[in-house]
């Protein structure tokens, strides 16, 4: 997982203006709603790799599941640690036996993630037989620096879709992106991923409107 010393640098931002603004907009891309429908009722320990403050806990509990977090960023645990249980730890060495959670939800995260299939390998071994992961993250084709989203109501899309690896190039400024970079890859790679990892998807969610800002994948591990 990258990025552990750039968001301790935005911490403070990111918890009190960042969530701040999309806690007064409601739910617009669907975020907590598409998680409460893909993950489910349940028990048992949930982890949330890449948790950060932890805004994603309430509603996995209120499923009856017991969430559990691990993240790079001290900076992010510091506003998690009233909400969940933590652990700083890398998203690709998971320092959990295998096979020792039925649940494990990435929200929003996987473009900090230089190595994502690494990332969803480590799910895949820490995942029990029959388990379920919930991938919620920004849609690759709709978001990026090749995607200008100015205009509320439409996207341009620019040449830069195919191009993969890390960068700052963002249409805003009042994002993240510009702040500590992100890693991009087409949705094909992304999909190959959790095949690779063993793990078979089982669903599928887009949110946002009127383009997809957001796409979600269900996938469990074969028991």
């Amino acid at each position: 997982m990258r990025g552990g010393a750039a968001y301790d640098e935005i911490a403070d931002w990111y918890a009190n203006e960042f969530l701040g603004a999309q806690a007064a907009s409601g739910d617009p891309l669907e975020i907590k709603s598409t998680l409460r429908r893909l993950l489910g009722p349940g028990d048992g320990r949930c982890l949330e790799i890449g948790c950060g403050t932890g805004v994603y806990a309430a509603p996995v509990s209120a499923l009856g599941r017991t969430p559990f977090g691990v993240d790079l960023s001290a900076g992010m645990l510091r506003y998690a640690a009233g909400r969940l249980p933590i652990a700083r730890a890398d998203a690709g060495r998971l320092p959990f036996r295998d096979g020792s959670f039925p649940a494990v939800v990435a929200v929003m995260v996987h473009t900090d993630m230089p190595d994502y299939p690494t990332v969803l390998g480590e799910v895949a071994r820490v995942l029990a037989p029959g388990g379920v992961l919930v991938h919620i993250g920004v849609h690759p084709c709709f978001c990026g620096g090749f995607a200008d989203r100015a205009d509320p109501e439409g996207v341009v899309i620019r040449p830069g879709y195919l191009d993969r690896g890390w960068t700052t190039e963002s249409w805003t400024d009042q994002g993240i992106r510009d702040k500590v970079g992100a890693n991009h890859g087409p949705l094909p790679e992304l999909l190959h991923g959790f095949l690779d990892a063993g793990l078979v998807p089982d669903r599928f969610a887009e949110g946002g409107a009127p383009t997809p800002t957001m796409l979600a994948v269900r996938a469990h591990k074969p028991g």
